[in-house]
């Protein structure tokens, strides 16, 4: 990856799953990658669906502390995108012209205010392309 990327929230989630040896692996390398080169991306609705998933969800929810850690460390520098009038616009232009989800027109609709090439994330067609955004799946080899 040499273009800027903008990384669902599926892959925050998956660099905790234990029982998904590879696919976590897979995810801390791009995690690392987007912070280390600062090309990596997000929203705050990745923030948003993270907390909700680490809180309620993992086997082991993350405890207030370290989840106030991460944040600080990783999910905050990546955030580049706030939820505003041009991306609901934006997020509702791809709703109806391509028929995604609202809330994954969103996650696109961030991708490409952000003037990324790349879409990383496992919920969608990978080599699908949106716009000027390329949808790639990691864990497909």
């Amino acid at each position: 990856m040499k273009d800027k990327f903008f990384i669902d929230t599926n892959i925050f989630i998956y660099s905790f799953n234990t029982n998904e040896k590879q696919k976590r692996e897979k995810s801390q390398e791009i995690i690392q990658k987007a912070l280390e080169t600062k090309q990596g991306c997000i929203s705050t609705q990745v923030i948003q669906e993270f907390i909700n998933v680490a809180t309620k969800k993992f086997d082991t929810p993350l405890k207030q502390k370290d989840l106030d850690l991460y944040l600080h460390e990783v999910l905050f520098p990546l955030c580049t995108t706030n939820t505003n009038f041009d991306l609901i616009e934006k997020s509702l232009d791809i709703h109806y012209k391509h028929k995604f989800s609202y809330y994954d027109s969103m996650i696109i609709a961030a991708a490409l205010l952000n003037n990324t090439t790349l879409l990383i994330t496992e919920d969608l067609n990978t080599s699908q392309k949106v716009e000027e955004v390329t949808i790639l799946n990691p864990f497909i080899t």
